[in-house]
């Protein structure tokens, strides 16, 4: 049957109606309240930077952002859900990278990719942990620490938070570079690493800074060094582990915001804009910075880089060391 004009123009109308929708939900976006998955239970420094993030972005979006704590299996549930969300911007997640930099090694069946299954709004944050002894070891220093270790091959032991976690694998980049062997005694989270190494019941860990400041300030423990580029500004008399005598060694809780894969770019550029714009909060910064935190506000174009060579970082550890999920 011939087509009239009339169809087809109203063909054509619908069709161009139908082209624009998108257009003009993204320009009036957010339109509603974003959802922000937290991978990692509240109260914990994951936790913390996705509420002081959700916050100063929903005044710079007009809209709330809502924290929503979706935890299990060292993050790689939250991550899942948010890969399977709809990519319109109302659900994003502050990924780590102890799960997208280190859990996509140990648990290779976790139901989406991380490099291909997510858009990058940027990175957001990073914060270090302290190596810590007791004073019974003696060790006052990195070297002291190393051939306290190496006289001793095997007896000694620290404390980790779980296989994978920052601090387990923290370690065992350490034990690489300093060529020593001590043993692994897992702990079911950092309370429980944390009080095995006061107890004396190992002789090192690293410890997440927030709960290392104040057993270093109480002298409860003999911070070593600090596993970041920079000394911590809470904590200048410590040194980093890398000019300690481990050159080029770093490990800290990276912080990203990322959306689901097919989100428009224009959502992801106003997502990015209220982070930066966050970010540049003096009250924000303050709040970071009181908790060991440095903002690191990048762009979406210079996340893919940064992913691979953290993922290569960690899956050369994890393979030579030959770490395993539990």
């Amino acid at each position: 049957m011939p087509i009239s004009r009339r169809t087809l123009g109203l063909g054509i109308t619908a069709l161009a109606t139908a082209r624009a929708l998108p257009a003009a939900a993204q320009a009036d976006y957010p339109s509603r309240p974003v959802t922000l998955v937290v991978s990692w239970a509240p109260g914990g420094s994951t936790d913390f930077v996705g509420r002081l993030l959700a916050q100063g972005m929903s005044r710079s979006l007009g809209q709330q952002v809502v924290v929503e704590n979706r935890a299990g299996a060292s993050g790689t549930i939250g991550h899942a859900s948010v890969a399977r969300a709809r990519p319109d911007g109302y659900t994003i997640l502050l990924g780590v990278n102890s799960t997208y930099a280190m859990a996509t090694h140990l648990f290779p069946n976790k139901g989406y990719d991380d490099a291909r299954s997510f858009a990058p709004i940027g990175r957001v944050a990073e914060t270090p942990i302290f190596l810590c002894t007791t004073p019974a070891t003696g060790a006052t220093t990195v070297a002291e620490l190393i051939a306290l270790a190496k006289r001793q091959p095997g007896k000694m032991s620290y404390a980790s938070s779980g296989a994978g976690s920052s601090a387990h694998l923290a370690t065992e980049l350490f034990l690489k570079m300093a060529d020593i062997d001590v043993l692994n005694v897992t702990y079911r989270g950092g309370a429980p690493a944390v009080q095995a190494l006061l107890a004396g019941e190992v002789q090192m860990a690293f410890v997440d800074a927030v709960t290392a400041l104040p057993l270093i300030q109480a002298k409860s423990v003999v911070p070593l060094g600090v596993s970041s580029l920079q000394r911590s500004p809470l904590a200048p008399d410590v040194p980093t582990i890398a000019e300690a005598g481990l050159a080029g060694f770093e490990c800290s809780s990276q912080f990203a915001l990322l959306a689901p894969a097919g989100t428009p770019e224009p959502v992801i550029r106003k997502l990015n804009e209220a982070m930066l714009a966050t970010l540049k909060d003096p009250e924000v910064l303050g709040r970071l910075q009181g908790a060991a935190n440095a903002a690191t506000p990048g762009s979406p174009a210079e996340f893919p880089a940064y992913l691979q060579a953290e993922s290569a970082k960690w899956g050369e550890v994890i393979r030579t060391r030959g770490i395993t999920g539990e």
